[in-house]
């Protein structure tokens, strides 16, 4: 299976939108956007020259599956930004493709920003995310609780702070 990055368009921002509605997929990664304007007004304030926000779609042979997404951008903070990630399609999971997508988005993202350090957080029981964060080289810095539930923070840096991720 082929694995790639495509473009980010208002029509796969509706699309992830219906499909991340999924409560599986809602029990594991909160939703910022609680409708479709407010993810598409979202998506087009990633388009705008200031926007800290930067993301691409998942495909698998060419089919789109999922997004990925780096938010927070800024390279004079600690970590730099932080990754997000979900492949929407069940069909599909624990096929190794997020871990794909995210080394190939980091490689991306790193050198397009020149990001040192990339944070993530996900919750403690969500096993498939812990395993493609600790594939892609992202160390646990912290377990806590939020809001009732445990939760992780995992980082992702270069010990040679002159180069990018």
């Amino acid at each position: 299976m082929e694995i790639s990055l495509g473009t980010r368009t208002a029509d796969t921002v509706r699309t992830y939108f219906e499909k991340a509605r999924n409560p599986v997929i809602k029990g594991m990664l909160p939703q910022k956007a609680a409708t479709v304007e407010e993810a598409l007004k979202d998506y087009e304030d990633t388009l705008l020259p200031e926007a800290s926000s930067y993301g691409r779609t998942i495909l698998a042979d060419g089919i789109y599956i999922g997004d990925i997404w780096c938010y927070c951008i800024d390279p004079d903070e600690d970590p730099n930004a932080m990754l997000s990630f979900c492949v929407f399609d069940e069909s599909v999971w624990n096929k190794g493709i997020a871990t794909s997508a995210a080394r190939l988005f980091l490689h991306e993202a790193c050198a397009r920003y020149g990001l040192k350090t990339v944070g993530a957080f996900c919750f403690s029981d969500n096993a498939a995310s812990i395993r493609v964060l600790e594939k892609t080289g992202f160390c646990l810095i912290e377990e806590f609780m939020e809001d009732g539930r445990l939760s992780r923070y995992y980082q992702l840096e270069n010990k040679d702070r002159s180069k990018t991720c």
